[in-house]
């Protein structure tokens, strides 16, 4: 397989790599507030939220090409409307990457989510999606009393689990290659370039695959809006990703290190929520399904639907079957205990939560 990252054979996209990001960025259903503002995102939430009690839903929204609102796309396609009905939700929108922003590594995003969490309450449930599933999950091994519960969706947990087109690329492309492209583009890896070089499958999204209708010429319109806004990335947190996910597979392998420590997936103990499409060529099945055997402390709940790889995150079919399912599960796994049994570790994460729930009182 070619180089995919040749600086001369895309050259010419240098200056229109960055034409998405300069326009409006998509819109959100459901989630009109900002909550918190970050260097690296904001975190949105429904205003009319603020107040309710419960263990709070925090969508940690992808972070590799496209915006975040694809988890709250439109009335009658959220994500967000629809977890709704197992707590208060937040979700991570991402910022695209600025030149001020060019240093920022993984441990830099995984240090204000932690932030994020600590806003939301001290406690969270985290649902994670495609490239947010992993740093999901590397956030729950790394701060396990935090994480009431995790859903992954289209998450690359084992890329040996399944052959891919991006671990293929990945595999293709030279260490030094990625660096020099990088420093072609002033230390960002920019969205609209990587689009076409990165996977074929993301020139080809079209709407009614994602959405799982026909789409009006409403909802037809703004899912190209979406499509054609991407983000770019930190040159850190690019190569990082690219190095230590899909190169070197260490998540699976017990060795990825986050702030300060080694995350093993195995220290999850909080019930763990799967959901993965049969069409996905992005992320095949088993690549997120690998997580299962990795975690064997954790109840995990399996679905595989329909569908492909965007269909996970806002297709209709999704939101209405094995989504509602899991939010009502989940809802359930949030609910406090009636026997008051717990191991010393969920106690311990009750009281933290308790403390820091009441401290923020008047925040969420």
């Amino acid at each position: 397989m070619a180089d995919l990252f040749e600086p001369w054979r895309f050259w010419p996209a240098f200056l229109s790599s960055f034409e998405a990001a300069s326009g409006a960025p998509p819109s959100f259903a459901t989630l009109d507030s900002v909550l918190l503002e970050l260097p690296t995102m904001q975190v949105r939430v429904r205003a009319a939220d603020r107040g309710r009690a419960g263990v709070p839903v925090l969508i940690v929204a992808p972070f590799a090409l496209h915006d975040a609102a694809i988890a709250d796309f439109a009335v009658g396609y959220s994500l967000a409307a629809v977890l709704d009905r197992a707590g208060p939700v937040a979700l991570t929108r991402w910022k695209s990457a600025t030149p001020e922003m060019r240093l920022l590594t993984i441990d830099s995003y995984l240090a204000e989510l932690n932030v994020a969490v600590d806003e939301l309450g001290g406690r969270a449930a985290l649902v994670g999606l495609c490239q947010g599933g992993w740093l999901a999950a590397v956030y729950a091994a790394r701060f396990p009393a935090k994480v009431a519960a995790l859903a992954l969706a289209g998450t690359p947990i084992d890329l040996a689990a399944a052959p891919s087109q991006i671990v293929d690329n990945v595999a293709a492309t030279p260490s030094l290659t990625l660096q020099s492209y990088l420093a072609a583009f002033g230390g960002l890896a920019p969205g609209n370039h990587r689009r076409m070089v990165w996977t074929r499958d993301s020139l080809n999204a079209n709407a009614r695959e994602a959405l799982q209708i026909a789409p009006t010429p409403a909802l037809q319109t703004a899912f190209d809006h979406w499509n054609s806004f991407t983000v770019a990335l930190p040159g850190p947190f690019f190569t990082e990703a690219t190095e230590w996910l899909f190169r070197e597979n260490r998540l699976a392998r017990g060795c990825f290190r986050a702030l300060g420590r080694s995350c093993d997936l195995s220290g999850i103990e909080a019930p763990i929520f799967l959901l993965m499409a049969r069409g996905d060529i992005i992320i095949p099945p088993p690549q997120t399904l690998a997580i299962k055997d990795l975690c064997p402390r954790a109840r995990v709940s399996v679905r595989v639907a329909e569908g492909v790889h965007l269909s996970l995150f806002m297709g209709a079919e999704m939101l209405a079957g094995p989504w509602s399912e899991i939010a009502k599960e989940m809802a359930q796994a949030l609910r406090p205990s009636r026997t008051g049994a717990r191991t010393p570790r969920a106690k311990a994460s009750l009281n933290r939560s308790r403390s820091s729930q009441s401290h923020a009182q008047g925040v969420w």
